[in-house]
């Protein structure tokens, strides 16, 4: 009774604050936006301030607004200088709560923004002034290092006020640059994710910003400088309660429904502001502001200790492997769904601190982040809400390929669990990598062809290295080179032939390299040799490339047809039904905008756009001479012309395939007659045993395009990274109907 009471009070309190200009000056009024009995979960807070009643007060009632937000801040700073009393943690959280609930809504509106970087009204005129953002972001540090609310008292050595306190003392968990073990407290663990979620929201401003304005990174730029104290331990502590997480902990059955895990809503918030916090973009120009470095990039690039390293990566090879993990006894292990923003948070990590990529590749252990990858892109191919899983897992491998290493390392044996859904076959983990690469382009959504290149380019990357492919992979690769050599589909687009240039580079690498041991590939190139003979001899008369054109269009109605010229389709992949032609055209673009969905436990379902994926010569350092060629603009009035297919045509890298057919088919075919050969065993021992050593070209130098940094992956990778803080903060829904610009929410 006295709680429904309480809340009947709380409403009536939030209808006069919208309403009337009343009890302003009156603290009791003012009191009872964050008293304990009032507000007893974040649940309970966002549902008794609906989003309409903030917008009417941030409209009608603009001093109201104003006065709250900052009563609200005042009161956070008087409970940091009295060191967060017992008695006052609960109002202390409710004030956080109040302000992650209003914030969204206050930055929706230019003006709004601009509060939060006015000064303060201050007693003192000679000191510096200080802003509602400084000052929010200041006590939210301090709060997040406060003996007795949010770390365990040390004792006797415990400061009086926080303005004394090292904070590097009170680091959250032992791991990197920290060995004392504090002991786990589940209410600090809620506090700390109270204030966390503050901390995002403060820095959401971004996502309410055009992509071209200068002030949308201040609240990340401010609190990453120097002016922030709590930089090094906050930034540990986020990085080693992560790392240090064991989700199945003792690994007793359903343990997880026995205990209640703070821990975990912790380490899921904790990684989202980390990956947050390692966002920078290059200094504006006429800069004035002094936060133009980012002093959490700069604690991540300096980590150089092998012990410092083992500890991360063995933590995040622990939480990417849990979702496979797999027991006699169902649902018995606990799953953790953090699996995307580690993998942004293993991008940051390679990017920042190349030692760290170095040491990941250095042994066998990168095969323990790569298997993870490849089941979480396998396992979303099929859904149109999970683009953006794929695009993140396919770029963090592109950006690895681009290491001798781990080309060399993808020759161990791969042992199947059963765990990823692919054709069984034995061989190792360049097997597996190529296999569900083909899956992707083959079976995949259709949604993925801009990806086609990227998948394509890992494979040119780890070529020259493998040494053994199963017979499986070898005709998976030929029938992508069958797929993409179509005629139809190589005068479709302008940039179509650049997919069967990547896959002849493969096959060139392979046989000028590693043809020892590599003798099912061989084989299977001598089988479908055919392939290449019509890919050497395709006509480039206007009349063949028009009726190949026109076969295709026979296939489809006149309008899906007349689209397909402008928009083309993989030719491995069926057109998805949908009875609306216009529709079907827009969701089959490749530079449309993907999604990625995240399903709430009640409600509807949402998904948030994403950036246009970055074109490959823009992501990679290095391209071949055949892509350095001027591209025709593709667009509605394109027209394949037989120059423009003999320019590509020409450059077409076919010599040592062509040379390999020339020495090896009449040999083939001379040990088949002579020794009545059926069996394919005893022409792969044949093949094993030749050479081509002298007979084939010289052989072409290795080219390796690596990853580079450009303003397009770092838009798409802060798209991403928001749409995805986005959908997983639904408890409660922090952004949630607010009119964001980052990106497109859409219900589905």
């Amino acid at each position: 009774m006295g709680n429904s009471d309480s809340k009947n009070n709380f409403r009536k309190a939030v209808i006069d604050l919208t309403s009337k200009q009343a009890g302003i000056d009156n603290a009791n009024f003012w009191d009872q936006f964050w008293a304990p009995n009032n507000i007893t979960c974040g649940k309970d807070l966002f549902d008794m301030v609906p989003a309409n009643d903030i917008r009417s007060l941030r409209e009608t009632s603009p001093n109201n607004l104003s006065t709250l937000c900052y009563k609200a801040v005042n009161c956070l700073m008087e409970a940091r200088d009295a060191m967060v009393p017992q008695a006052e943690q609960k109002k202390v959280i409710n004030c956080v709560r109040l302000l992650t609930r209003l914030i969204p809504f206050m930055f929706e509106d230019a003006e709004w923004r601009s509060y939060f970087w006015s000064a303060l009204p201050q007693s003192d005129p000679s000191t510096k002034p200080v802003t509602m953002a400084g000052a929010l972001l200041t006590v939210v540090g301090d709060l997040l290092f406060c003996p007795g609310f949010t770390v365990s008292k040390l004792g006797t050595g415990d400061p009086v006020d926080l303005a004394s306190l090292d904070s590097c003392e009170y680091i959250w968990q032992n791991g990197v640059g920290f060995t004392n073990k504090p002991t786990p407290n589940s209410e600090h663990d809620l506090h700390r994710t109270e204030l966390l979620k503050l901390l995002l929201t403060c820095f959401s401003e971004i996502i309410y910003l055009p992509e071209n304005d200068s002030n949308r990174m201040r609240w990340l730029q401010r609190f990453s400088s120097a002016e922030n104290r709590h930089i090094l331990p906050l930034f540990t502590s986020l990085l080693n309660v992560t790392c240090s997480y064991d989700p199945v902990g003792y690994g007793l059955p359903y343990n997880y429904l026995l205990v209640s895990d703070t821990r975990e809503p912790l380490v899921q918030v904790a990684l989202q502001v980390l990956i947050v916090c390692l966002d920078r973009e290059s200094q504006p120009q006429n800069d004035e502001t002094g936060y133009v470095d980012n002093f959490f990039i700069n604690y991540l690039s300096r980590i150089h200790r092998e012990d410092d390293f083992e500890f991360m990566l063995r933590g995040m090879t622990r939480l990417l492997n849990n979702p496979l993990q797999s027991s006699y006894l169902p649902n018995s292990t606990k799953k953790v769904t953090f699996h995307q923003e580690l993998l942004i948070f293993l991008w940051k990590c390679c990017e920042h601190n190349q030692k760290f990529m170095y040491y990941v590749l250095k042994t066998s252990d990168v095969l323990e982040i790569l298997v993870p990858i490849l089941y979480h892109i396998n396992d979303a191919r099929n859904d149109p809400s999970r683009v953006g899983l794929i695009h993140m897992g396919v770029f963090l491998i592109l950006l690895l390929s681009g290491e001798r290493n781990f080309g060399v390392r993808l020759n161990k044996p791969y042992v199947s669990r059963g765990i990823i859904d692919v054709q069984a076959f034995t061989g190792t983990h360049a097997d597996l990598l190529i296999i569900v690469a083909h899956k992707l382009i083959t079976t995949g959504n259709y949604r993925l062809q801009s990806l086609f290149d990227c998948l394509l380019t890992i494979i040119v990357n780890v070529s020259p290295y493998l040494k053994s492919l199963s017979m499986v992979t070898a005709n998976k690769l030929v029938h992508l080179v069958e797929a993409f050599s179509t005629p139809w589909y190589l005068f479709s687009a302008p940039n179509s032939h650049h997919l069967v240039f990547f896959l002849l580079e493969v096959f060139n690498n392979i046989i000028q390299y590693q043809f020892d041991g590599n003798s099912n590939l061989i084989y299977t190139i001598i089988r479908k040799r055919q392939v290449f003979y019509q890919l050497a001899n395709l006509n480039t008369d206007a009349t063949s490339i028009f009726n190949s054109l026109k076969n295709r269009r026979g296939k489809q109605s006149t309008a899906a047809a007349d689209a397909a010229l402008k928009t083309p389709q993989s030719p491995t992949i069926p057109t998805p039904p949908v009875e609306n032609v216009e529709d079907k055209i827009a969701s089959m673009a490749s530079d449309v905008s993907n999604g990625l969905n995240i399903k709430e436990t009640e409600g509807p379902n949402f998904q948030s756009t994403l950036a246009k994926t970055p074109n490959i010569a823009s992501m990679t350092d290095k391209t071949a001479e055949w892509s350095h060629q001027k591209t025709e603009a593709g667009g509605d009035d394109w027209v394949p012309t037989s120059e423009w297919v003999e320019s590509w045509k020409s450059k077409l890298p076919l010599q040592t395939i062509m040379r390999l057919l020339q020495v090896l088919v009449p040999q083939v075919e001379k040990i088949c007659i002579d020794k009545n050969l059926t069996d394919e065993g005893e022409i792969l021992k044949f093949l094993q045993n030749g050479t081509l050593v002298g007979l084939l070209p010289v052989p072409h130098p290795l080219l390796l395009r690596r990853y580079q940094a450009n303003a397009a992956t770092n838009h798409w990778f802060r798209t991403y990274m928001w749409g995805l803080i986005y959908l997983r903060n639904t408890e409660p829904p922090i952004w949630y109907d607010t009119e964001v610009k980052l990106f497109e929410i859409q219900k589905t």
